[in-house]
């Protein structure tokens, strides 16, 4: 503890000192750990080629006309305003995409936290067969595929066949092809394939937590599973629960290949298209590029903007 209010005190100092000294400050840092910034660099150069160069690249690129062929030309706020005032399917994604992430980023970040928390008190081998089962609808690739045939708009489909086997449908229902119910159904697949790298770093977390801990909540009053839960294992594995907050906003926010090969590109009505799939039928199919990449640059926003709000509700290490 004290450790960490020395570092405090000096970062705090540093700040204060003018800018030519901490300049030097930072420098005379750095090659003092120049051994550490020298192991940093691979990983830091491909960051900066792949993540950075490309984000700040569909920035500039949003504020001109592009379609590949012709050079890029300069046009303001253009794409910007043409997305908020003249295109009402990206106002269609635009809610659809906010109502996926509000429905299916907290439940699905639940329940990858509940079943984790389930399958660690099993037995070692039980909760590594616990584990591959939950874990693999999210590596199986185009398995979600199964759930055409559980909606399909036959009376073969399971679901279909269930309802009239019981009378509760007369003609079968058209699952995939009704407005109604697209943006639904992608939800609950999304939802089945959503126990993915979060779940598993959730159980890396709970494995993680000091059992003297619970020996320690015994003695000072802890009486249940419940209370040991939220006054000890969640506190312990915040860097996993930050972890898996990012992974689970970015998961809804950029959901397109399961919608589209349920329910098509575009869905009927556009009942289930999203921001991605908006920005990929201008990018990909119409190659307007300039317009694409002020679309990627809104969704860049909601999903930085998510991010910061949980870094604001999760914070590692108090």
């Amino acid at each position: 503890m004290a450790g960490n209010q020395n570092t405090a005190s000096v970062k705090t100092g540093v700040r204060a000192l003018p800018f030519k000294e901490r300049a030097a400050y930072t420098w005379k840092e750095i090659k003092r750990n120049r051994a550490s910034y020298v192991l940093l660099a691979p990983f830091m150069i491909l960051f900066v080629l792949f993540t950075v160069v490309p984000v700040a690249m569909a920035i500039g690129l949003s504020f001109t006309y592009y379609n590949i062929i012709e050079p890029a030309r300069f046009i303001g706020w253009d794409n910007y305003m043409r997305l908020f005032l003249d295109d009402s399917v990206f106002l269609i994604s635009l809610r659809n995409t906010m109502v996926f992430a509000v429905v299916t980023g907290p439940l699905s970040y639940l329940a990858c936290l509940l079943f984790a928390w389930f399958i660690n008190e099993l037995r070692p081998k039980i909760r590594a067969i616990a584990t591959l089962f939950f874990y693999a609808p999210s590596i199986s690739g185009n398995v979600f595929f199964i759930w055409t045939y559980i909606f399909s708009a036959d009376s073969n489909g399971l679901l279909n066949g269930l309802l009239l086997k019981l009378g509760l449908v007369k003609t079968p229902v058209l699952w995939l092809m009704n407005p109604e119910w697209t943006l639904g159904i992608v939800m609950v697949v999304q939802l089945w394939m959503s126990l993915g790298t979060s779940f598993l770093s959730f159980i890396a977390g709970l494995q993680g937590v000091d059992r003297t801990l619970y020996e320690s909540g015994a003695l000072d009053g802890i009486k249940n599973r419940w209370q040991e839960l939220w006054h000890i294992t969640l506190p312990s594995m915040k860097g996993q629960l930050m972890f898996g907050a990012v992974m689970q906003i970015t998961a809804a926010f950029s959901v397109a290949d399961v919608s589209s090969a349920l329910v098509g590109n575009p869905s009927p009505l556009y009942s289930a298209h999203t921001i991605v799939l908006h920005m990929m039928d201008y990018g990909t199919v119409r190659y307007e590029m300039g317009y694409a990449c002020s679309i990627a640059v809104i969704l860049f926003a909601l999903t930085l903007a998510s991010n910061f709000a949980v870094r604001k509700l999760i914070k590692p290490g108090d």
